[in-house]
């Protein structure tokens, strides 16, 4: 018996150090520093890429040596070599296993953009073309969209007004899809939340129906302090049955036609459905991204008597509640004191 163990050790003690030993190099080996010459450096693995490509590309970059040992760990570890594609940023000092590490985890760089409020879905289409780091997709501003984005019930068939303007985090090759259909989400999210907190007695019919009034408020001031204002001169018109007379309405419904001058016949014309001069209560459909301080000021309008506001011309506004305070307010801020830097609320870089 005795020599049946020396016998069977003197089989396995070899085996046992070449283990050992193998286990001690491939440790060494996977700690190693990448010998990056820079503070980090990108990395980007296209989708489709096995582990031994790879490995290869690694190569080529200069950051591993013997690589077929790193190919053999993929070999013998199966669930080691799950990598994922996408963009990878290493800062100096990682080692090759935390590399691995996160390129199985998907851990990828993360980038930001913006959505403003204020914009329409159509300049946010076009904004979000023009982010290269983007892939290329045919998003058109329409019904269509919605089954682009996979959304079979959305709030309203047209798209306008319906994301929410905030700042998306996305990654390498990601689709403006993704991250319009999170925006319709969180949308819906913030609208629904501040509709179930509404004060009593507004004159909406639907939850849709504020956030087009939330719209109007965006467009017609940048100024914090003056949205529950606007809102509160708005819902007593609504409540007094008069037209709403916006000047942001009807642009939003001239479209390419307005060239930046409000004419006397834009606001004549019956034939625009979104021109409040001439057209009964609110507009058919938002006319631009509305961010929650307008959402919740359309619903929680401010107290008082004023129906009519008139723009200084540095982003503020002048309140009336009558017509002749009106007409006095218009003669001081647009007709006596127009300058030439004149604007009737911030532009949408400023808020």
């Amino acid at each position: 018996m005795y020599k049946l163990f020396k016998a069977a050790l003197a089989v396995l003690f070899p085996f046992i150090l070449t283990v050992l030993a193998a286990t001690w190099y491939l440790n060494t080996y996977l700690n190693r520093e990448l010998p990056l010459t820079e503070p980090t450096a990108v990395f980007v693995l296209a989708p489709g890429t096995g582990f031994s490509a790879m490995v290869n590309q690694l190569q080529g970059l200069g950051w591993v040596k013997q690589p077929r040992v790193l190919k053999l760990y993929g070999r013998l570890n199966p669930a080691a070599a799950e990598i994922k594609a996408g963009e990878y940023r290493f800062e100096k000092g990682a080692t090759l296993a935390e590399m691995l590490a996160m390129m199985r985890a998907g851990d990828v760089v993360r980038h930001q953009l913006t959505l403003l409020e204020g914009w329409t879905v159509a300049q946010a289409l076009l904004y979000l073309e023009s982010q290269e780091l983007l892939v290329k997709q045919a998003l058109t501003n329409d019904s269509s969209l919605w089954e682009a984005l996979g959304v079979d019930e959305p709030l309203a068939t047209l798209p306008e007004g319906l994301f929410f303007p905030d700042t998306y985090d996305y990654h390498l090759n990601d689709q403006p899809s993704n991250i319009l259909l999170r925006a319709y989400k969180r949308l819906q999210f913030v609208l629904n939340e501040e509709w179930e907190a509404r004060e009593a007695g507004l004159p909406y019919e639907n939850a849709y129906e504020a956030l087009v009034m939330a719209s109007i408020i965006e467009k017609e001031t940048g100024v914090p302090e003056e949205r529950a204002q606007i809102a509160g001169v708005f819902v007593r018109r609504l409540r007094m049955g008069m037209r709403l007379q916006t000047d942001p309405t009807v642009i939003y419904g001239l479209g390419d036609v307005y060239k930046g001058n409000l004419r006397g016949s834009h606001l004549r014309d019956e034939k625009n459905i979104y021109n409040t001069y001439k057209q009964q209560g609110l507009p058919p459909s938002p006319i631009a991204l509305a961010g929650r301080e307008a959402i919740h000021a359309a619903l929680h309008p401010a107290d008082g008597d004023a129906i009519f506001f008139v723009a200084k011309g540095d982003g503020t506004h002048a309140f009336s509640a009558t017509l002749q305070e009106h007409e006095a307010a218009v003669k001081r801020y647009q007709l006596s004191q127009r300058k030439t830097n004149y604007r009737s609320a911030p532009p949408i870089s400023e808020k």
